[in-house]
C-alpha cells in the first residue's frame, strides 16, 4: 500500500546548508576551506565538498563543522547512488561530531543529517521523530522547512505501510493534521498540498484524496516555482495510484476517470 513518496532518489530533499554570502560562484574560490565546502555542497558538487571539508578538518577549530558538511555530502552521494560505503562514511562523521560546539543553525543541520541517516537505515519511525524535533526550529528558512517536512512525512509513510490497518490510519491522520495546519499558515506549501492528498489515499479515503489533488492543483501557482513541481507530483499520484484504485471502487474504466482528470487540468492550466 505504498504511496508515491516524494523523498526518493532523484529528488533533492535535504535541507540546504546555506550561509550568508553563499551566493558566490565556484570561480570565486574562497580561501576559507569550510566556507568553500559549504558553497560546493549548495552547488551539489558533493565530492568536491567532501574534499574541501577534509581540508578544513585539519584545523581543530573547524573539525566539527567540516564533518557535518562531509556527512551531509556523503548522504547525498548515498541517496543518488545507493553505494553502502557512502552511508557508512556519513555515519562515521556524524558519530564523531561534538554538537555542543555548534551554532543553532548548525545544530539544526546536524539533526537533519541524523534523520536522513536513520531514514536510509530503514529506521523510519525514529527518523520521523528526529525530523519532527527540528520542524519547530526558527533556524530553518522556508525552503529548508519544506524539505524537512517532506522528509518527516515520507518517513512516517514508510513506517506506516507494514502496520495493521488501525495503526496505519492513525499515522496517516497525523500526517494529514500536520499538513492541514501547514496549509493554514502557508498556503503556498507544495509539500503540504501533496501530502494532504497522499495521506487521504493512505487512509483509503479516495474521494478526499481526489478532492485534495484538485485543490492542490489550483493552489499550485502560489509556490515559488509557480507549481511546476507540485503539479508533476500530483499528476503522478493521480495517474499511478488514485485513478486505478478509485476506478476499482467505482466500477468504472480507468480511462473514464483519467479523462475527467484531464478535463479538470485543462480548465486550470495556463
Amino acid at each position: 500500500m505504498g504511496l508515491l513518496s516524494r523523498a526518493v532518489p532523484g529528488l533533492l530533499v535535504s535541507a540546504a546548508l546555506l550561509l550568508p554570502g553563499a551566493n558566490a560562484t565556484a570561480g570565486d574560490q574562497p580561501r576559507d576551506p569550510l566556507f568553500r565546502a559549504r558553497l560546493l555542497y549548495n552547488q551539489r558538487q558533493f565530492q568536491a565538498a567532501v574534499e574541501a571539508a577534509e581540508e578544513a578538518s585539519r584545523n581543530p577549530a573547524y573539525a566539527d563543522g567540516a564533518d557535518l558538511i562531509a556527512a551531509r555530502a556523503y548522504l547525498e552521494h548515498y541517496r543518488e547512488t545507493g553505494v553502502p560505503d557512502h552511508l557508512e562514511r556519513a555515519r562515521e562523521r556524524l558519530r564523531r561530531i561534538n554538537p555542543q560546539r555548534f551554532t543553532p543553525r548548525e545544530r539544526s543541520e546536524f539533526i537533519v543529517g541524523l534523520g536522513e541517516a536513520l531514514f536510509f537505515d530503514d529506521a523510519s519511525g525514529a527518523a520521523a521523530d528526529v525530523f519532527e524535533s527540528v520542524l519547530a526550529s526558527e533556524e530553518l528558512d522556508l525552503e529548508g522547512r519544506e524539505r524537512v517536512l517532506d522528509w518527516w512525512a515520507s518517513a512516517l509513510d514508510r513506517d506506516a505501510r507494514p502496520r495493521p490497518d488501525l495503526e496505519r490510519q492513525v499515522v496517516y491522520q497525523k500526517i494529514q493534521d500536520r499538513m492541514t495546519q501547514e496549509l493554514a499558515s502557508n498556503p503556498a506549501s507544495s509539500t503540504a498540498a501533496y501530502w494532504v492528498a497522499a495521506a487521504a489515499r493512505g487512509q483509503g479515503n479516495l474521494q478526499a484524496a481526489w478532492d485534495a489533488v484538485q485543490a492542490g492543483w489550483v493552489r499550485a501557482p502560489l509556490a515559488p516555482d509557480h507549481g511546476a513541481a507540485l503539479r508533476g507530483d500530483l499528476d503522478r499520484l493521480v495517474q499511478r495510484v488514485i485513478v486505478p484504485e478509485r476506478a476499482r471502487i467505482l466500477a468504472q474504466p480507468p480511462e473514464t476517470l483519467l479523462a475527467e482528470w484531464e478535463r479538470f487540468k485543462e480548465k486550470w492550466n495556463k
